[in-house]
């Protein structure tokens, strides 16, 4: 499943178009789909999208013994 795939489902499982989440999260539509189609929504862009929908967002390495390298969110 691609980023944009996941963005497309989160936003149907929370009843929100794409273009009223580019706007919530500060960006034209038309902006916000291009990164879309190119797959160049940031981990940022991912943390701000999770944060504006309520929901936990994460990217990270875990081990079989559970240990994660995860990446933080600057502020």
């Amino acid at each position: 499943m691609t980023t944009s795939d996941m963005i497309r489902e989160l936003c149907e499982k929370k009843n929100i178009s794409l273009t009223e989440l580019a706007r919530r999260i500060g960006q034209s539509p038309q902006n916000f789909n291009k990164k879309l189609k190119r797959g160049t929504v940031s981990f940022e862009e991912m943390m701000e999208i999770a944060e504006t929908l309520g929901v936990k967002y994460e990217q990270a390495f875990i081990f079989q013994n559970g240990e994660k390298i995860q990446m933080q969110r600057s502020k």
